[in-house]
C-alpha cells in the first residue's frame, strides 16, 4: 500500500503492546501498571521479542486502569509516531558515517481484549462485546450471577476441530 516506505530499508515498521501488570506481585492491591511498549518488527523474528530490542515508551501507572481516558497518556506518542511517519527525523548513521530521514509506521497492536477495546473505542463488555460479530453475538444472561455469557464463539470453526 505504502510502496514508498517499504523501499527504504532504514524506515522501522512497529508493534505496539499494552496490558495491564500488577507490579506488587499481591491479588489484593488495588494498584496497576499499563507499561506500552514498542516493538520493531524489522528485525528477524527470533530477535524482535528480545528484550534489548523492545523499547519502553511510556508506563502508565495508577490506582486504577486508564480504561477509556487512555487517549489522554498515548497523546504524546501519537504526536511523536504522526512525525516520524509523515516527515521523519534526521538520525546518523556512524556505521557508515553519513546521515539520513529515518521515519516509522505503527502497523500493528498487541493486546488482550480489555485493552483493545480501550485502544479502539469499541465496547468489550455488555451483550454485544464481539467486534467480529456485533449484532449477531449470542449471549446468556445469567440469572443469579447477573453475568453475561458468551456462547457458540467458536461456530466459525470446521465441525469437529479440536478447539
Amino acid at each position: 500500500m505504502y510502496l514508498d516506505f517499504g523501499k527504504e530499508a532504514t524506515n522501522l515498521r512497529l508493534g505496539l503492546a499494552i496490558d495491564g501488570m500488577n507490579p506488587y506481585d499481591s491479588l489484593s492491591t488495588q494498584h496497576g501498571s499499563w507499561p506500552l511498549l514498542l516493538v520493531i518488527y524489522n528485525l528477524p523474528p527470533w530477535l524482535c521479542m528480545k528484550r534489548k530490542y523492545v523499547m519502553l515508551s511510556m508506563m502508565i501507572s495508577g490506582p486504577r486502569q486508564p480504561g477509556n481516558d487512555v487517549d489522554v497518556y498515548l497523546n504524546p506518542l501519537i504526536e511523536d509516531l504522526t512525525k516520524l511517519w509523515d516527515e521523519g527525523v534526521l538520525v546518523f548513521d556512524w556505521f557508515q558515517n553519513e546521515t539520513f530521514h529515518l521515519r516509522a509506521m505503527l502497523f500493528c497492536t498487541i493486546n488482550d481484549f480489555l485493552p483493545c477495546g480501550n485502544l479502539s473505542g469499541y465496547n468489550v463488555k455488555g451483550h454485544r462485546a464481539c467486534p467480529i460479530c456485533e449484532e449477531d453475538t449470542n449471549y446468556i444472561q445469567l440469572k443469579h450471577g447477573r453475568k453475561t455469557v458468551y456462547t457458540t464463539h467458536r461456530r466459525f470453526l470446521k465441525p469437529h476441530h479440536p478447539y
